[in-house]
Formats: C-alpha cells, structure tokens, sequence
C-alpha cells in the first residue's frame, strides 16, 4: 500500500491536530470529510488545504462511497463505538479518540471486530509517545524507585466553565463529564507507566448543578499491593496536573511537564529524557504498513474504560441514566 487514503469523522476541535500530524506524511491522502456540520468540514477543509476532499453529512455515506483504506473517529464519545464498528465492518483501519468506548461491554465487541477484520484499531492516548511519560514508565520498570508503593494523580482544569454549552455536558453524547474526557487521559497514564490492575475502587462525584460530574475524588487499591489516589477537579481557574510516583528507593515527580527523581537525603535530579520519535498518527499509519505493532491496542483501552466504569459505579453514578 502506498498510498493510505484517510476519511475523517468528524471536524472540529482535535481533529486539527490529527490533521497536521498526518499531512507531515508523504504516504497520506485525507480524501473525505464528514460531519453533520456543513460549517464545520468546510472550515476544516479550508484550513488544511483539503479542498478536493469530498464531503459528506453522514459517515455512513462517506463509509460507502468514500473508497477509503482507513478513517480517523474525532465524534462525541458515546458515538465512537457504532461509528468504528461499522469502519471495521467496511474492512477499513481505524483510529479512535479516546475514550476507545463509555463501556466495557462495547469495548470488548470493538475489540473482537478488529481481531475478526485483521485491521489496525488504534486509540489516540497521544501521551504514550511523549518523552515525559515514556522516562516515567520506562523508570519505573527498570526499578530506578524500587518497588512502587503509591501514586498520586491530581488535575484541575477550567473544563465546566469551558464546556457549557457543549455536547460535553450532554451525558447522551459524552457518556460522562470531567473523568470521561480530560480525565481519561491521567487514568490511562496511571494504567499504562505502571501496568497494575484496579481490584478495589472508592469514589466521590460532583456535579456542580451540571447534566455530568465535574469533580471526582478517588481512591484504588491495586492487586500489586499499591494505593492511587485520583484527583479531577473540572471547577478550576485553569488547568494544573501532576503526579507523584512513590517507591521504597525514592520518588518520580511531575509538575505541568516539569520531572524530578528524588531520593531520600538527596538532591532532586532532572533527568534526560528520551526523544519522541512518532505520535499518534504516524505509529498508526506504521502499523498499518507493517513497520510495528499497534502501540495503543483496545485490549489496553479496555482498561481504562473498565477502571472508568468502576469509578462511577463505586459512587453509584450512571451518566447515561441521569
């Protein structure tokens, strides 16, 4: 295959940045645009110089007459699971936005699907090709703190002021508030730099008089023996995110992109970092070439939909039911 031909779905906010990322490839064509919004794919195409591109308001036609090889899913989430069954079921590869799915169960069939097509299904968790959190995950397993003893995951962003409005506060688009968008991002860090496995989960939820949770306080014990605490905080002044990674030989701290590794009586240490070689988008057209693996796999999105679901069902919360 030389020539990858890519169908978007859906055109605004990050699907942008996709965009860029793929048109840096010389082995991409983005052929087709659809969205329901006619303001939208034109912007979108104007913007990107995707003017040959055709447009379509439903995915289903762009599915059917697009001629595509793969398509790229930028939808509302609880929309993500029909959209990137039917690409897999058109023989298409696709790569979704995160969250993979608002559930488990849904997660598992698109899992299955992929496996029955032989097409790459990639999820867009951009933060496991950034030089931050591959040091992160790459030092904790080569015992750099010793054996992991807790960690502690906090974010603050201005996300209910900025959602208002918004298909992001209507719990039948957005299949949650806060945890289920930005926060899905630092639960699938917590899952992916550790590799532990969620066996208890207590959490706090509130929803600030808004249709979906904006704050979440979370407790998890894992089976490996640690303790994460998960802080989400979406009535903020603007956005703030750390982690702190605890062992029994010292300690991997981040802040707002900043690392230190500190050990005990010891001066902090900043350590080199490695170089980023791809991103979200290039690995997935390499996996689809061949040159690699899937790096973001369903069976590990599951994960992070599954830990998703404990956490509202531990507060005996159920966004779609509100």
């Amino acid at each position: 295959m030389s020539n990858i031909r890519i169908g978007f779905i859906g055109t605004g906010g990050i699907a942008g940045w996709h965009a860029k990322q793929l048109l840096e490839l010389p082995e991409v064509q983005i052929t087709a645009l659809s969205d329901t919004s006619e303001g939208n794919r034109v912007a979108f195409a104007e913007k990107f110089g995707l003017q040959d591109a055709r447009q379509f308001s439903a995915y289903e036609d762009m599915l059917e007459q697009g001629e595509l090889d793969a398509v790229v899913i930028c939808s509302p989430h609880t929309l993500h699971f029909r959209q990137a069954y039917d690409a897999l079921d058109r023989g298409l590869h696709v790569l979704i936005e995160k969250p993979m799915t608002c559930s488990s169960e849904e997660a598992e069939q698109l899992i299955q699907k992929a496996e029955e097509s032989g097409k790459v299904m990639q999820v867009s968790y951009q933060r496991h090709f950034q030089p931050e959190f591959l040091y992160i995950r790459d030092a904790i397993a080569n015992g750099e703190i010793g054996r992991l003893t807790s960690v502690t995951a906090s974010l603050s962003q201005e996300w209910y002021q900025l959602t208002e409005g918004t298909w992001r506060q209507v719990p039948s688009l957005s299949g949650g508030g806060f945890l289920m968008d930005s926060g899905s991002h630092i639960i699938d860090v917590l899952l992916w730099t550790t590799g532990m496995t969620p066996v208890e989960v207590k959490s706090q939820l509130q929803n600030h008089g808004a249709p979906v949770e904006i704050d979440s306080f979370t407790s998890i014990r894992f089976a490996e023996g640690v303790l994460a605490g998960l802080n989400f905080a979406g009535y903020a002044p603007g956005w703030n995110e750390t982690f702190a990674f605890c062992g029994d030989n010292g300690g991997i701290y981040y802040d707002n992109g900043r690392i230190t590794l500190r050990r005990l009586n010891e001066e902090p240490i900043v350590p080199e970092l490695p170089e980023q070689t791809t991103n979200q988008d290039k690995s997935f057209v390499d996996a689809i070439l061949g040159r690699h693996e899937v790096l973001v796999p369903g069976e590990f999105a599951l994960k992070v939909v599954s830990l998703s679901e404990m956490i509202y069902q531990a507060a005996g919360y159920d966004p779609l039911k509100r």
